[in-house]
């Protein structure tokens, strides 16, 4: 039996046309395709119609398949002799578990390829006219998790986060805001430093809050901020009153259809 390979694709970070070239080929190749929550569902309409499709989502605080069980499900397929794709919401390597099942495909000798793809940290920003790097502004950012697993100690270097960079990009925090909050401005962050919270990022759903790291908390609810969210903190924020560009698109394009009906 000739033997299979596992493609870990990052499916960018939820417009479909951020896909990489390589990641719609990859999904295209697939007999099986294990997807994740945030993977846009307009992707799969590229999959071969003999391809089996099985949903992996994730939802806080509930599994639809423990990762033991995707684990088990890219050994099985790819050494039953099919192209597996596991398509992931935007790069497999930034918080998407993608070390983890690539080490046990290699520890399966199972062939295997990742294939990066377009982080929210960088695309949902961008989208919201919020460059995480500018001459002026800002000369270094960092990738934070918001969250920590289950039962785990706090190891986030929250001091050097607060004094040595300029731009954070924190996924998953939302329901940590208050405690993320604390550790910056206890760290020594202003609290007049400029933040944006920006939930279903390069999608039309998109919805940006500018708020300060001070009323972060407050402004968190009285918008109705959820998950999905990208949290970014540093004076790049403020680059967005400039480079609004998607956001004031959609509102144009909203306004003609209104100005056509």
């Amino acid at each position: 039996m000739q033997s299979g390979k596992v493609y870990l694709v990052g499916a960018g970070p939820g417009d479909p046309e951020l896909i990489t070239v390589k990641g719609l080929n990859s999904i295209k190749e697939a007999d099986v395709i294990l997807y994740d929550r945030l993977v846009n569902a307009e992707m799969l309409q590229y999959a071969k119609p003999t391809a089996e499709l099985i949903y992996c989502g994730k939802l806080p605080n509930y599994h639809s398949l423990r990762q033991e069980t995707i684990n088990h499900f890219l050994v099985k397929h790819a050494k039953k002799g099919k192209v597996v794709t596991r398509l992931k919401g935007g790069d497999p390597f930034v918080f998407g578990r993608g070390g983890e099942e690539a080490e046990v495909l290699a520890a399966n000798g199972v062939e295997f390829e990742i294939v990066p793809g377009i982080t929210a940290g960088i695309a949902a920003p961008a989208y919201a006219g919020i460059p995480v790097t500018h001459r002026d502004h800002s000369s270094s950012f960092a990738i934070v998790t918001g969250h920590r697993k289950k039962g785990e100690d706090d190891n986030i270097k929250w001091e050097l986060l607060a004094k040595g960079i300029d731009t954070l990009a924190i996924y998953m925090g939302v329901k940590n805001l208050p405690y993320i909050r604390e550790k910056l401005l206890h760290y020594g962050k202003r609290e007049d430093t400029p933040v944006a919270l920006i939930n279903w990022g390069t999608l039309h759903a998109q919805k940006t809050v500018v708020t300060t790291l001070g009323d972060v908390v407050q402004a968190a609810l009285k918008g109705k901020v959820e998950n999905p969210c990208m949290i970014i903190v540093g004076d790049v924020v403020n680059m967005r009153d400039k480079i609004n560009w998607f956001e004031n698109k959609q509102i144009k394009e909203s306004l003609f259809a209104s100005e056509a009906y």
